[in-house]
């Protein structure tokens, strides 16, 4: 059980740098096709990037057959479940608590929780795919860190969204 566990633990770590990976060189480069739809206003309830947690499901629900059906072994169902909890976490966190598409009224207080709302907020903060900052979802660098990179970042800074001009980008974030 232990050696499960284990698995388990590590595939989820291990997810964490899977979604950078994927945000900062696919989504923000060959996949933008998917993703751009979450850097503009969204109409209605759903936005083609959600087509990404289909896309990532598929692996976990192999695993999790291949492991309880097919025979693969119990570490396929320990990935499998791993690859799961990663993005239950990460539809909680992103989509729930930073995007609020769940209505709630939790308000982040912890040191730990301000500073990835904030980061991912940051994320958003810049009008073009490229010169991005903060590609993780649970792991953040400090604030103070993500100011400069904005400051350096070779990219257009949003305009606040009372002074946004017509026709430009209106993220709810």
């Amino acid at each position: 059980m232990l050696r499960l566990f284990l698995i388990w633990a590590v595939t989820v770590a291990f997810m964490e740098g899977f979604a950078y990976v994927m945000h900062r060189w696919v989504m923000h480069g060959p996949g933008w096709v998917l993703h751009k739809s979450h850097h503009e206003p969204r109409a209605g309830r759903f936005e083609l990037n959600d087509l990404y947690g289909v896309i990532f499901a598929i692996p976990s629900i192999i695993l999790i057959y291949g492991g309880t059906v097919a025979g693969w072994g119990d570490w396929a169902t320990a990935v499998g479940v791993g690859v799961a909890t990663y993005g239950a976490i990460y539809f909680g966190f992103h989509d729930v608590i930073v995007h609020k598409r769940v209505g709630h009224t939790y308000v982040p207080r912890s040191t730990y929780m301000k500073r990835i709302v904030q980061a991912h907020r940051m994320h958003h903060a810049l009008e073009s795919k490229e010169h991005g900052i903060s590609f993780g979802f649970l792991v953040a660098p400090r604030v103070e860190t993500l100011k400069r990179q904005l400051a350096d970042s070779q990219a257009q800074l949003r305009a606040p969204a009372g002074v946004r001009q017509a026709g430009s980008t209106d993220l709810r974030v």
